[in-house]
């Protein structure tokens, strides 16, 4: 028998994406964005306020970054969720971030998270606060990477997260294998 909660946004997983990007005196700023998700091979979309420095700042440059949370930075992941930019100007250094410039688009990506997708604004909608970026590279610091130089999810260590209890949740156990394990059902 099945439980019916009615219209909620819970899915599993929900990412925790930390979105970067410069002010206009080039100031890094980030926020916590849990909504989101990979729409086309080269698109993020994001459900992000209007309200928020975050927005504000990208809709002026045009570019931002996204980081995914991981579990060994998620007090500051968090604190950039719970502090706002408009009335805390300095929480990126209060969170123990550190900006590193891009090379592709003008936003800053944070040191302390290993993986980020780097993306130029397509649109945004403020009635709707849908959100569409290009994505232009994807990066990761050297340290997450398995032997084979692809990211490793057990390095990584993402974090989810659970907005029915209102915890994080780390990524990493494999289960299975794509693309493979559901063969056996095709014979």
């Amino acid at each position: 028998m099945r439980k019916n909660f009615g219209a909620k946004p819970w899915t599993y997983p929900q990412p925790v994406f930390i979105i970067a990007t410069y002010d206009e005196e080039e100031n890094p700023n980030a926020m916590n964005a849990a909504w989101g998700g990979i729409d086309y091979d080269d698109q993020i979309n994001l459900c992000l306020s209007a309200g928020h420095k975050t927005v504000k700042n990208l809709l002026m440059t045009k570019a931002f970054t996204v980081s995914m949370g991981t579990a060994d930075q998620l007090v500051a992941c968090d604190y950039v969720g719970l502090a706002s930019g408009n009335n805390t100007p300095d929480k990126f250094e209060k969170a123990g971030f550190h900006a590193v410039k891009s090379e592709f688009v003008h936003a800053p990506l944070i040191e302390e998270l290993p993986m980020a997708i780097e993306c130029e604004l397509i649109s945004y909608d403020p009635e709707t606060c849908h959100l569409v970026g290009k994505i232009i590279n994807v990066s990761a610091d050297e340290r997450i990477l398995d032997e084979a130089g692809k990211i490793d999810p057990a390095k990584l260590r993402p974090i989810t997260f659970d907005p029915i209890h209102n915890h994080y949740l780390v990524i990493g156990e494999k289960v299975g294998n794509a693309f493979k394990d559901g063969a056996a059902l095709k014979k």
